[in-house]
C-alpha cells in the first residue's frame, strides 16, 4: 500500500520536484503508520482470540490503593501453615456428588471430651518456598485527619447513621463516632442518649425509640468488594480486657445483604450453597433450583456467607473455669468463625459439649492458645411469618484464641487468607487466621464440602465491616443478677434497675469521657495473586454478579427515608473551613494564616484548593467533600451492558474476530490517508536549477 501512494520523480519533474527533507518525512510518518497498524492488528487479534482485552489479563488490579502505602508493603506471601506443604494441591475426583440430606443420629446424648484441648503443632516444612505473590488491590492508610465517612462523603467506606435491630443491640450507629486523627481510624462506644423515629416489627408504623449507647460501623457494601485473597489490618481493641460489654468485630459479608437492614438478610445469610437441595429450595432466598431473573445465573445459588476476622469479648473468666471449664481459652478471646447455611439439621453437638463422632466438620485444626468454640455452634432461623419448612439451621464454625492485656492497649496485626475452590485445580478453598503473622485457624473446605450439605468457602463476592458494638447477648452476666429486670439498660440512669444488669466496672468504663473505648485502626490491606483468574475485584462479577438485582430490590437495603441505598459520592463542594485560630493582634499575620488554613482545608496544593465561593474543588484522582480521600474504582466493568437478546431476539452470529479485524483497517486506511493528503497539500514544489537535468539528477536542490 505505500508504494503505491509513493510518487515517482519523473512524473514530478516537469513542473516542479519534493524536497528531498519532505520525502523522508512522508516516508517516516507512513512507515511509523504502518508499524502501528502491524501492531494494533497483533493486539486486537490476540485480545479476540482469548476472549479478553490486553489489560484484562492482569486480574489483580483496582484502583483502591492509598497513596501512603509503603512500597514495601505492595507485595506478600501467604504465611506459613505448620505441617503444610504450601505447593502441593490435594487431589480429589472431579464432579464429587453430594453426600445424603439424612446423616445419623450421635451414638450417645454425651459425647466424650476432646482429649487434645491443647492440640500440638506439627514442625515446620524445611526447605520449602511459597510460589505465590499477592499484590495490593486495596488499602487506606488513614494518614489524613479529618476525613467524613456519612453516605456519600467517601469512595470506600460508608458509615452507618441507623438503629441496629440484630443481635438485641443496645446500641445506634452513628458517623459521629468514627473519625481520622494521629494516623488511625478510631470508633469511640460511650454511653449517650439516642432518641430516634424508627418502625415497629409488628405494625410496620413510625414510632420514637430510645437507645443509650452510640457507637459506629464502617461498611464497603456494595462500593468495595473482592473475591477471595489476603485481608490485613493493624488494630488496637477497644475497652479493658476484664470489663465485659463491649463486641468489636473486624469482618467480612457477602454483598448481597447488608449488615443491619433485616430485609436483606433474611433467608440470604449466611447461605453458601450453590447447589440445590432440598432444604434450598424452601429456604434459601436465591437458591440453586430456580431460573433466576435480574441477570443472576440461573439454578446457582446465592447468599451472604459471614467470615469473622474476629469477635472479641471480654471479661473475668478464665480458661477451665464457669462456662469454659471445658476448653483451654477464657475471657478475653477473639473468636474467628465462618458462618455458613444450610447448617447441620440433625445430629448437631449441644452447646458446652465436644462433638461426637461425625457430629462436626473434619479439616479444623486450631494452633497455640487456640481451642475449638465449643459454645456456639450456630443458629436456629425462624422469620416471622414463614412456615417451618422455611427455617433452616446456620452453622458458626468457631475457634476461640486467647487475648491478654496487650491487645487492647497495642496495635497486633490481624490477617487472614481465603483461598477460593478450584474444580479445574480439583480444591475445595481454604480459610486460615493469623495474628502478628502466627498461626491460629486453618479451615480445609473439602470438611464443609464432605458435610454433603450443600455449603462450601465461599465464592461470593464479599465486602469489609469494622464495628464495635453493645449487646446483652455478648459478655454479658451469663444470668440475670437477682432482683434484677434486666429489661433496661443505661449506664447514665440512676435507678438500680437500670444499672444492675452490666458487669461490673462496665459504666464507669463507658461514662469516663476522658477516657472512652477507642478501636484504633492503623491500616487495612487486601492481597490478591495476580495469576489467579478466579480473584477479582467488584461487587458485581460475572460469576456471582449482584448489580441488577440489588436495583430491583432497593427498598431492602435502605430504610424507608432514603431514596437509595447509596448516595453518590460528594467530589468537593465542601465548605472551606478555618483549621486554626488567627490572633486579633496582626491582621497581617491572621491574613496570611487564614489564606494557608483555607487551602488546607481542601486537602492542600496536592489535593484540592478553595475556590473563590469559599468551597473546596478537588484535583485529579481526589475526591470527597475536603478532596481528603484518593478516588477509588474497579480497573475492570464487569457489568454486562443490556442487548437486544434481553429482549429475546438473537441476531446472526459472525465471527467477532473478522469484524473487528475489518473495521480496525477501514478505520487506520482512513486515517492514513487523510495524513498523507495533508502532507501532499501543505508542500511547495521546488524550482529546477539548470537545463541539463535530466530523469537521473536529483530530484531537489537546497
Amino acid at each position: 500500500m505505500i508504494t503505491s501512494l509513493l510518487i515517482t520523480r519523473s512524473s514530478r519533474n516537469k513542473t516542479g520536484g519534493l524536497g528531498v527533507g519532505v520525502l523522508r518525512k512522508i516516508v517516516a510518518r507512513l512507515s511509523c503508520l504502518f508499524f502501528l497498524l502491524l501492531l494494533s492488528l497483533n493486539l486486537s487479534i490476540d485480545g479476540i482470540h482469548s476472549g479478553t482485552s490486553p489489560s484484562s489479563s492482569i486480574f489483580a488490579s483496582a484502583h483502591w490503593i492509598d497513596p501512603d502505602t509503603p512500597t514495601s508493603a505492595h507485595k506478600t506471601r501467604p504465611r506459613r501453615v505448620p505441617g503444610v506443604n504450601p505447593n502441593q494441591r490435594p487431589w480429589k475426583p472431579p464432579g464429587k456428588k453430594l453426600k445424603s440430606q439424612n446423616p445419623t443420629f450421635a451414638p450417645s446424648d454425651y459425647p466424650t471430651l476432646d482429649p487434645t484441648p491443647n492440640p500440638t503443632i506439627a514442625p515446620t516444612e524445611e526447605g520449602v518456598e511459597w510460589d505465590d505473590i499477592y499484590h495490593l488491590v486495596m488499602s487506606d492508610e488513614f494518614n489524613v485527619d479529618g476525613r467524613q465517612f456519612q453516605d456519600g462523603q467517601d469512595p470506600k467506606w460508608t458509615a452507618l447513621d441507623k438503629n441496629d435491630y440484630t443481635n438485641e443491640a443496645l446500641h445506634y450507629y452513628t458517623p459521629d463516632n468514627v473519625e481520622t486523627s494521629n494516623g488511625d481510624l478510631t470508633i469511640t462506644t460511650e454511653a449517650k442518649t439516642k432518641e430516634f423515629v424508627g418502625y415497629n416489627d409488628t405494625t410496620g408504623d413510625r414510632q420514637m425509640y430510645t437507645k443509650y449507647f452510640q457507637s459506629a460501623m464502617m461498611q464497603t457494601w456494595n462500593k468495595f468488594c473482592f473475591t477471595g485473597g489476603i485481608v490485613e489490618a493493624e488494630i488496637e481493641l477497644p475497652g479493658v480486657m476484664d470489663k465485659g460489654g463491649l463486641w468489636p468485630a473486624f469482618w467480612l459479608l457477602g454483598n448481597m445483604a447488608r449488615h443491619t437492614y433485616v430485609g436483606s438478610t433474611n433467608h440470604v445469610w449466611p447461605w453458601s450453597s450453590n447447589a440445590c437441595t432440598e432444604k434450598s429450595r424452601d429456604s434459601q432466598k436465591i437458591s440453586g433450583c430456580k431460573a433466576q431473573h435480574y441477570g443472576l445465573e440461573s439454578k446457582v445459588g446465592r447468599g451472604a456467607p459471614e467470615i469473622d476476622i474476629f469477635e472479641v469479648q471480654t471479661g473475668t473468666i478464665n480458661a477451665n473455669e464457669g462456662i469454659f471449664k471445658e476448653i483451654s481459652v477464657g475471657q478475653p478471646f477473639m473468636s474467628a468463625s465462618y458462618q455458613v447455611a444450610p447448617g447441620r439439621a440433625n445430629n448437631r453437638p449441644g452447646g458446652g459439649w465436644w462433638p461426637g463422632p461425625g457430629q462436626w466438620y473434619e479439616g479444623l485444626r486450631g494452633g497455640t492458645n487456640t481451642s475449638l468454640n465449643i459454645l456456639f455452634y450456630g443458629n436456629y432461623n425462624h422469620f416471622r411469618g414463614d412456615s417451618e419448612e422455611k427455617d433452616y439451621w446456620s452453622d458458626a464454625i468457631s475457634f476461640n484464641h486467647q487475648l491478654d492485656e496487650r491487645h487492647f492497649s497495642q496495635k497486633f496485626k490481624y490477617r487472614l487468607e481465603w483461598g477460593l475452590p478450584d474444580e479445574d485445580e480439583g480444591t475445595d478453598g481454604y480459610i486460615r487466621w493469623y495474628v502478628n503473622d502466627e498461626f491460629v485457624v486453618d479451615m480445609n473446605g473439602t470438611g464443609i464440602v464432605d458435610a454433603g450439605l450443600g455449603s462450601t468457602i465461599s465464592t461470593e463476592p464479599m465486602y469489609l465491616i469494622m464495628n464495635t458494638a453493645v449487646s446483652s447477648q455478648w459478655g454479658f452476666p451469663a444470668k440475670c443478677p437477682g432482683n434484677c429486670p434486666c429489661k433496661k439498660y443505661d449506664c447514665n440512669s440512676k435507678h438500680y434497675g437500670d444499672i444492675c444488669g452490666f458487669q461490673p466496672g462496665f459504666c464507669d468504663m463507658m461514662t469516663n469521657t476522658t477516657d472512652l473505648p477507642k478501636y484504633k485502626v492503623n491500616y487495612v490491606r487486601v492481597y490478591q495473586d495476580a495469576k489467579n483468574s478466579k480473584q477479582k475485584v467488584g461487587c458485581s462479577t460475572p460469576e456471582r454478579p449482584s448489580s441488577k438485582y440489588i436495583q430491583s430490590h432497593m427498598d431492602q437495603y435502605k430504610t424507608r427515608d432514603d431514596d437509595r441505598p447509596l448516595k453518590h459520592v460528594l467530589r468537593g463542594k465542601g465548605a472551606c473551613i478555618l483549621l486554626e485560630s488567627v490572633s486579633e493582634s496582626d491582621s497581617k499575620a491572621k491574613s496570611g494564616s487564614e489564606s494557608r488554613s483555607l487551602r488546607e482545608s481542601c486537602g492542600g496544593p496536592k489535593r484540592g484548593e478553595c475556590s473563590a465561593l469559599k468551597t473546596c474543588v478537588c484535583h485529579t484522582g481526589w475526591t470527597g467533600p475536603h478532596c481528603l480521600v484518593p478516588d477509588g474504582f474497579n480497573s475492570i466493568d464487569y457489568e454486562r451492558r443490556e442487548t437486544v437478546e434481553d429482549l429475546g431476539f438473537t441476531p446472526p452470529k459472525v465471527e467477532n474476530l473478522y469484524i473487528w479485524r475489518s473495521l480496525l483497517v477501514i478505520a487506520l486506511t482512513v486515517m492514513l490517508s487523510a495524513c498523507l493528503r495533508r502532507q501532499l497539500d501543505e508542500m511547495t514544489p521546488v524550482e529546477v536549477v539548470g537545463k541539463n537535468i535530466d530523469d537521473t539528477s536529483v530530484i531537489g536542490l537546497r
